[in-house]
């Protein structure tokens, strides 16, 4: 487990970045229709094309209440999956809560941003008789309703990114909270739908104290996607992704709020500026530790 978290004060909260679990992912399928010949100049991969992916989760301690945004990959992948993904052993979300001082039961809330498995993988553990049960038993989970409707309609085409048992044992234990659309969650932190990566994919608006803090989620999963134009094989939406990325960026970058990134290994929250060349670059970084 990692003991050393980054972590910042806004305002009267502490967000503290929690690993969910460090993975390999095709570096193609991260950057989509952007040349190799572009993206290899700011990510390095190995000799089967494969680059580092974090999955980067969000404690938030409210002094009220103790919220999570994301869970990462989990526990529950067959060895085989565990070898293709080069994902870590255990339980790396709970392991690395455990390292900040943090237990399961402590958390009131998970907010997630999307239900991709290596975004809600970890909201459910398999217990002793191997049957899949919420991983924080006394926490809301809470979701997009269009989100979650298009993960459990069993559509063929996306039963790969959405495996059930991330998702249906929340809804049986009375642990589910569907919103709809842009909304104010708990004081605080809000959720604004953007679509594009998925049809009801959220960034979360995490603000106190006259400081903001955006976790932008797949619109933007690391900062060598700060490009406009540069998006992930996985969009579901190119077009949307393309409208929704720039608006987004544009009002992090002039409120010179932070940016919190969910899959960038080196950075886990950053300040933007607008760039004449990139769209957008970092003019100030938070690192993972």
């Amino acid at each position: 487990p990692k003991t050393n978290a980054p972590s910042m004060i806004l305002g009267d909260f502490q967000l503290t970045t929690i690993s969910g679990g460090v993975f390999r992912i095709d570096a193609g399928t991260m950057f989509g229709v952007v040349p190799k010949v572009l993206w290899q100049r700011v990510v390095d991969v190995d000799a089967n094309n494969l680059m580092t992916s974090a999955t980067n989760c969000v404690l938030i301690e409210t002094g009220e209440k103790t919220i999570l945004i994301e869970t990462g990959y989990g526990s529950k992948f067959s060895e085989k999956k565990r070898r293709i993904h080069g994902a870590e052993p255990g339980d790396p979300l709970v392991e690395n809560l455990a390292a900040q001082g943090i237990g399961v039961e402590q958390v009131d809330m998970v907010i997630l941003s999307h239900l991709h498995f290596d975004h809600a993988g970890g909201a459910t553990q398999l217990d002793d008789q191997g049957n899949p049960r919420p991983t924080f038993p006394n926490a809301t989970y809470v979701a997009q309703r269009l989100e979650w409707v298009n993960a459990t309609a069993n559509f063929p085409e996306l039963q790969g990114a959405y495996p059930q048992d991330n998702l249906l044992p929340l809804a049986a234990a009375g642990q589910l909270q569907l919103i709809d659309g842009d909304v104010e969650i708990v004081p605080g932190i809000r959720a604004e739908v953007n679509g594009g990566h998925t049809a009801g994919h959220q960034s979360l608006f995490i603000e106190s104290g006259g400081e903001t803090a955006v976790f932008i989620g797949d619109i933007c999963p690391m900062a060598a996607h700060l490009p406009p134009l540069w998006c992930m094989a996985y969009d579901v939406d190119l077009l949307q992704t393309r409208r929704a990325k720039p608006e987004l960026l544009g009002r992090i970058a002039e409120h010179g709020w932070w940016a919190l990134f969910d899959h960038d290994p080196e950075i886990a929250a950053a300040r933007l500026q607008r760039d004449a060349k990139r769209g957008f670059v970092v003019a100030e970084a938070l690192p993972q530790l």
